[in-house]
């Protein structure tokens, strides 16, 4: 085929729009790859401001032919060039003859990594000399380049072997890692007579805040809160009864190693300690999960590197972590290691790498990805090396697009969507290259000041997501760490920002270079615990950055016995307005693990264009499937997603697609939902419609889970009117729900002592440990009894006002001077707000009660 200037390879069809808009001319015209058909391409044609889109197939023999309506004889053509100039002719069958070719843009020259480039794709007219026989020789040149590499790395391997991790390097101290906790041997201590704690409320302009004053020490730290709170929910994971865990921790680690052996000991960076948010040194030897570790410029053979972490890993978590999965792209790797215990617990795994680099044919940009199902749970891991320099935006743009489009991974059978969609859980991370658009004297200002708001309002991946050019829908924990690139090797006492280069010298402003980010399906628990980065390993010019997440999964269920009642998934009708000059009909696909199979619905009943670009399209529930799930039991319906996708009558390629949880849809009366609709990284429309989830009521028992609706931590009470925005209820007192007390308190750990049950006070479970997915406010009954805590009773529906640290170390109804702890006054008595808002105070009713020291 001749690289012709109207053939625009794998475009996506909404940037064949844009471009057939810009050109503005009936008549005009492009070529593009089929996005539905492997070997086939796109004709799309611009006719009364509407784009039409003709499909180019392939037969047996390799001849090509517009498709046409059944009983009508195709004309077929040798190559591609033969079939454009026939339907340059007029009367040829289309809505106009093809007229003005619209030609693609020269790609970009690429001198990442100081090698010299040239175009990214050579632009050929059918004069050329090369012809047809340059995409062919350009195939085998880089097949070529491949071989060649392949061989001089074993050659490498050979006679200069990367240095082993045992052998002598830079040595560097990290300070020592605290006693690893055993959590199966915590003791739970008793409180004895602590001095009591005093709790001052102060109420300004209709808000309030509580703050927690010692005789004989400073308050305690956010810090010091937080990883008591996580070591609470660690130690519930722990000791739970659960056959399957539904609450796992990820590690995700990423480091450019600037083709530097590493040092002897990471454990800073394997125990996420250093800058920024990490991890408190009474949680940091406790192992997680699965870690993941991504890096690039990485000089090491591919199993020494792997052993080198398993032994890492090993000398501080004392445990023997299994290999997952190992992918490499030269020198960009990621490893997947995960706890012996888990090992079962993990199939289908899948690895890919997509090569981005000069021409899109070197490996030296580039990603590599690993996917798996962790039980009923689909987790996507990918690590990628982008385009460098300041002025290569763009291109780092063009990288993410082409990784996204390029990277096989997850089930086959959502290969058409998004790859965003298509995992429960899809983490993202490497040198992802983009720099901070400030002066170098100002960036270092700033650093020292650690004012790093003002730095991330110039970062350009903030920049660019805010214009959903890249990473739509993305998270990123704050930042709250200095730049990790440029600095001097060997210390992280200053950045290099100068670099000197055969071409002169380039200037590398310290940058946010190396980043960690995640997306997740709606209405899923994931929690990031720690985001920063090292700085103790000095051996290349980036830091390492390290990020911990606490994520929920879903086991591999199995129905309860009982009467066969289906459950069935209904809707009442679906609007969808999607970016793009086509007229054609579409049909809906659904795709779920709970369906056998997917289903489409009938073509639209209504559509309508009142806003040029954009097509409005409308079904009602008599074109719209009625699906029934393989399990009808409301606790699998819980965890399941719907995946839609809305595909053209006339090319089946899809318009756009999104993904809507089940969770919030269950129920007799229909449910609204709202979403966005994405295709190849870019948002094309939205959704909207109504439907509901029926399950049987001999179907309807769940269990109780980790997350979701679980314990408050004890660092977060207050206490608000949920009808108002007052702290306070009726008359200036408290608001309670209801006159009694909640049930008996269940019996306490052995050696300590329980007090009488609380009131049933409003206390919020919006702790950021532990979300509630609960969308209408509702009383929660929050078990804590394992831990020898009295029942609470929670409202989902209010809000985190005031936190107390951590050492208050027992429960109270609220009052001047009192720790949080039982009294002995009447279950159903209430401060008054003199009590509930003087500053200090003594309080003579309390009684001891501990929970854990």
């Amino acid at each position: 085929m001749t690289a012709a200037s109207w053939y625009h390879r794998d475009i996506s069809r909404v940037v064949a729009e844009d471009l057939l808009a810009k050109a503005g001319k009936d008549g005009c015209f492009l070529v593009r790859d089929s996005e539905s058909v492997s070997g086939a391409y796109a004709l799309c044609l611009l006719f009364q401001r509407h784009v039409h889109t003709y499909r180019i197939l392939p037969d047996e023999e390799g001849l090509l032919s517009v498709q046409t309506i059944q009983g009508i004889q195709a004309k077929c053509f040798r190559t591609l060039t033969d079939l454009i100039g026939a339907y340059q002719q007029p009367n040829n069958g289309l809505v106009i003859p093809l007229l003005y070719p619209v030609n693609r843009a020269r790609e970009p020259v690429d001198e990442d990594s100081g090698e010299s480039g040239g175009t990214g794709g050579c632009v050929c007219g059918e004069g050329s000399i090369w012809g047809a026989g340059f995409p062919t020789q350009c195939s085998s040149l880089c097949s070529e380049i491949d071989f060649t590499l392949a061989g001089l790395e074993t050659l490498a391997k050979v006679f200069d072997p990367p240095a082993s991790p045992r052998s002598p390097v830079r040595e560097q101290v990290s300070p020592p890692l605290p006693q690893s906790l055993t959590l199966a041997t915590t003791s739970l201590q008793l409180c004895g007579d602590r001095p009591v704690a005093q709790l001052g409320c102060h109420v300004l302009l209709n808000s309030a805040f509580c703050v927690r004053t010692q005789a004989d020490s400073p308050v305690l730290l956010l810090q010091k809160r937080e990883a008591f709170c996580q070591l609470l929910q660690l130690m519930k994971i722990q000791h739970s009864n659960l056959d399957e865990p539904d609450l796992i921790s990820v590690y995700v680690g990423t480091w450019n190693m600037g083709s530097a052996p590493p040092p002897r000991s990471m454990a800073s960076w394997l125990t996420s300690r250093g800058l920024g948010r990490t991890q408190d040194e009474t949680t940091a030897g406790i192992p997680h999960d699965i870690y993941v570790i991504g890096t690039q410029e990485n000089s090491l053979g591919d199993r020494e590197w792997v052993e080198f972490l398993r032994a890492s890993l090993k000398t501080l978590m004392s445990i023997d972590f299994r290999v997952v999965a190992l992918q490499c792209l030269w020198s960009i790797k990621i490893v997947v290691l995960v706890k012996p215990e888990h090992e079962r617990r993990i199939s289908h795994v899948n690895t890919s790498s997509v090569k981005t680099g000069i021409a899109n044919t070197l490996g030296n940009k580039g990603a590599v990805g690993v996917s798996f199902l962790f039980n009923g749970t689909s987790f996507g891991f990918v690590n990628c090396h982008l385009a460098s320099g300041s002025e290569k935006t763009h291109r780092r743009n063009q990288n993410y697009s082409d990784i996204l489009r390029s990277l096989v991974l997850g089930d086959k059978r959502l290969s058409s969507f998004d790859l965003t969609l298509r995992f429960t859980h899809l983490f993202w991370f490497g040198d992802l290259n983009y720099r901070l658009d400030m002066e170098v004297q100002d960036i270092l200002a700033h650093v020292n000041k650690k004012e790093f708001e003002a730095l991330l309002a110039v970062d350009q991946l903030t920049l660019e997501r805010e214009k959903n050019k890249v990473f739509l829908r993305f998270s990123e924990e704050d930042i709250s760490f200095p730049p990790t690139y440029r600095y001097e090797r060997g210390s992280r006492d200053s950045y290099v920002w100068q670099k000197f280069k055969t071409t002169g010298v380039r200037i590398n402003v310290p940058s946010w270079c190396d980043r960690i980010l995640w997306k997740s399906r709606p209405e899923t628990h994931v929690l990031c615990n720690s985001y920063g980065c090292t700085d103790d390993i000095v051996t290349s010019d980036h830091s390492p950055v390290f990020a911990t997440f606490e994520v929920g999964v879903t086991s591999q269920f199995v129905p309860r016995k009982g009467k066969e009642s289906l459950a069935c998934i209904e809707w009442d009708s679906i609007e969808v307005i999607v970016k793009t000059a086509s007229r054609s009909k579409c049909y809906i696909e659904f795709h779920s693990y709970c369906l056998e199979e997917s289903q489409r619905s009938g073509e639209n009943s209504s559509q309508s264009s009142d806003i040029p670009g954009f097509l409005k399209l409308s079904w009602s529930a008599k074109q719209l499937p009625v699906l029934s799930p393989i399990l009808s039991d409301l606790e699998y319906l819980l965890d399941q997603h719907l995946l839609l996708s809305i595909k053209g009558m006339d090319s089946c390629e899809s318009y756009g697609e999104c993904c809507i949880a089940m969770r919030s849809m269950i129920g007799s009366l229909a449910q609204q939902f709202e979403t966005f609709l994405f295709h190849r990284g870019e948002e094309t429309g939205s959704m909207r419609g109504w439907m509901k989830v029926r399950v049987p009521k001999d179907r309807r028992s769940t269990r109780e889970r980790l997350y979701g609706n679980t314990a408050m931590p004890l660092n977060c009470c207050c206490f608000r009117d949920m009808g108002s925005s007052s702290l306070l209820g009726d008359q200036g007192k408290p608001r309670v729900a209801g006159g009694s007390s909640p049930a008996a308190i269940s019996p306490a750990p052995g050696g300590t002592r329980t007090g009488q049950a609380l009131n049933k006070w409003e206390f919020p479970c919006c702790h950021s440990l532990c979300p509630l997915p609960s969308r209408v406010p509702s009383w929660e009954r929050l078990g804590l009894e394992q831990l020898g805590v009295p029942a609470i009773w929670a409202n989902s529906s209010v809000e985190t006002l005031c936190c107390i640290p951590i050492n208050l170390y027992s429960l109270c109804s609220v009052q001047s001077g009192s720790a949080l702890r039982p009294t002995r006054r009447s279950p159903t008595s209430r401060p008054s707000p003199s009590q509930l808002c003087a500053p200090s105070g003594n309080c003579q009713h309390a009684a001891p009660w501990p929970l854990i020291c």
